[in-house]
């Protein structure tokens, strides 16, 4: 049974450039919630409750393109993180009533637990014609009725931008935390790899999605969270003692610029040249603060790339590979090949780059989600590199 917009309560989407959405609210309705968010957009078909959960999304309000949503539900099973992430949810029509035999909740029902509302009834379709043409933009989402429309608008503009925002440093675990959960049965092609001696990865948790480190832990590597304030030192020491074979940057949050702890360690690592051999690797935001500590630049999109079917092209087989993407930042492809990097991978939307490496060092990073979730899975040979890098010395 879809929701009925008759006789129900109001809520509002206001937006930092006059815009005013109203729907009907659902989740976390009559808490008194009035969060602000930049305004983003997802276009994948499945997947509604790992996008809620992403730590990524921490700050945003959510736009599923989708139209209908809540068919399937909620489980244990399909969080990325420990609680859901976004500031809101925006969709076109909410399913009530969920047919899945997996769910043991409705999304309703788990937005209201962490006081996150949801607004229904939206034309998405509008909204995010909007942001491609405008760009993203602050809002304010809530179901308040003593707040007018220029009152929200004004909240809207007085919301911080993401640009500068380091949501990263606090979006991670704060202590050493050992990780051992695997894929299961799926993907089949994900079996623990036979090692001599088990290799360590150290996890730099910016805001770590679940399934980097199921993959990781599914090729038989020992995979150890370590907060995103870990130094130079601390690696290092572990790295000589024999208790650390690598280095895993996660993805996380708001503007890589900003997350300047996590870009001094690793710059500092990058240069140490007892460390050259050790291998250093990462997804999304890890790509983009390697980028910015091997000396590169970084800038905002427009609208940023959410969804499960962006086309990437892998410059170093020549095959196009069908990849799950969440990032409103890129590096700069001019500063990058200036310190030497060497574009990997292509963004056939807009050319932008989509991942890179250091020649004649173990250093590799994708903008993209190779543990997809929700998404394809073509490009998580990725995490088979890695494994590669922990195990032979680099050759190119």
């Amino acid at each position: 049974m879809n929701t009925n917009t008759k006789n129900k309560p109001s809520a509002r989407l206001a937006l930092a450039d006059g815009y005013i959405y109203s729907g009907v609210p659902f989740g976390a309705v009559n808490k008194q919630i009035c969060q602000t968010g930049e305004v983003v957009f997802n276009t994948a078909m499945t997947g509604y409750e790992e996008s809620l959960t992403d730590p990524s999304y921490t700050g945003q309000i959510l736009i599923q393109t989708t139209p209908l949503i809540g068919n399937t539900g909620v489980n244990p099973v399909d969080i990325e993180s420990g609680k859901i992430q976004v500031a809101g949810f925006v969709i076109h029509e909410h399913t009530q009533h969920h047919s899945n035999y997996r769910a043991d909740c409705t999304l309703s029902a788990m937005l209201d637990e962490a006081d996150v509302l949801g607004i229904a009834a939206i034309d998405t379709r509008a909204l995010t014609r909007h942001l491609r043409t405008q760009g993203v933009v602050q809002g304010v989402l809530t179901d308040r009725t003593d707040l007018s429309d220029q009152e929200l608008v004004d909240i809207a503009r007085s919301a911080a931008s993401m640009a500068g925002q380091d949501l990263a440093t606090n979006a991670g675990v704060k202590h050493d935390s050992e990780w051992t959960e695997t894929l299961g049965d799926w993907p089949a092609n994900s079996a623990p790899a036979n090692f001599d001696r088990q290799p360590t990865v150290l996890l730099i948790d910016c805001g770590v999605k679940h399934n980097i480190a199921r993959n990781l832990a599914a090729r038989g590597v020992r995979v150890l969270l370590v907060p995103s304030t870990i130094t130079h030192e601390q690696i290092r020491a572990r790295y000589e003692a024999g208790e650390a074979d690598g280095l895993f940057v996660s993805n996380g949050p708001g503007d890589p610029d900003a997350v300047e702890a996590v870009i001094s360690t690793l710059r500092s690592i990058l240069n140490d040249v007892k460390m050259e051999n050790f291998p250093v690797f990462g997804i999304c935001l890890g790509n983009q603060l390697l980028a910015i500590a091997l000396g590169a630049k970084t800038y905002k999109l427009p609208f940023g790339h959410r969804g499960a079917n962006h086309p990437v092209l892998n410059l170093l087989n020549g095959r196009v590979e069908i990849t799950s993407q969440n990032h409103g930042f890129a590096v700069d492809r001019e500063s990058l090949e200036k310190i030497g990097g060497q574009v990997t991978h292509l963004h056939l939307n807009d050319q932008t780059v989509a991942g890179f490496r250091m020649p004649h060092k173990p250093v590799r990073a994708v903008q993209f989600h190779p543990e997809a979730s929700p998404g394809p899975h073509d490009s998580s040979g990725f995490f088979d590199a890695f494994l590669r890098a922990l195990t032979q010395p680099c050759t190119s």
